[in-house]
């Protein structure tokens, strides 16, 4: 378990799956990279002047490298830790955002798959917390299989809750009972 993401806030919290974004988001860049060095190989002599096919080569190579590396490092920025005890979600390559969800709390899971996400078996897991917008974990991978762990541990972790409530309601207050006699 590593403590950049999980802090160990309560003995027995453990992680239960880290998630990152479907990976097909890096097919595309992929295959730009692959196409364009080979036109660049291909270009790379294509003129009379030494200075313009090293203007052509230095040129291209920094685009390829930014059309590929860009998108990586997005997909790279983008995690999602989900732990016996909560979700903690990471985004943000420069600036980093980070938000948790504690499952004790309670909240609903709807996932939305579009026709690409539904043939990867990906899709956008939306949990709603009851504030104005719901928290979405985007393309998740078995986005099916998050939601129902996301079930699972919610009630799991909504019966501690509901037990001291019913205990505290069971028991009245000392206070009360030294002024019934």
């Amino acid at each position: 378990m590593s403590s950049e993401f999980v802090e160990p806030g309560s003995e027995g919290e453990r992680v239960v799956a880290r998630l990152r974004p479907h990976a097909r988001a890096l097919l595309f860049p992929a295959l730009l990279l692959i196409v364009g060095s080979g036109a660049l190989a291909y270009f790379s002599n294509f003129f009379a002047e030494d200075w313009q096919n090293l203007a052509v080569t230095v040129g291209g190579t920094v685009l390829l490298l930014l059309i590929f590396f860009v998108p990586l490092f997005r997909w790279l920025s983008r995690r999602y830790v989900v732990t016996s005890r909560r979700i903690i979600m990471r985004h943000g390559t420069f600036t980093r955002s980070r938000q948790e969800l504690l499952h004790s709390r309670g909240y609903d899971v709807t996932v939305r798959k579009g026709a690409l996400q539904s043939m990867f078996g990906s899709g956008d897991v939306l949990i709603n917390t009851g504030l104005d917008h719901p928290v979405v974990l985007r393309d998740v991978p078995h986005a099916d299989l998050v939601q129902s762990t996301l079930h699972d541990l919610m009630e799991k972790g909504m019966n501690p809750i509901a037990a001291r409530r019913q205990a505290e309601a069971s028991h009245p207050d000392e206070t009360k009972a030294w002024g019934r006699r």
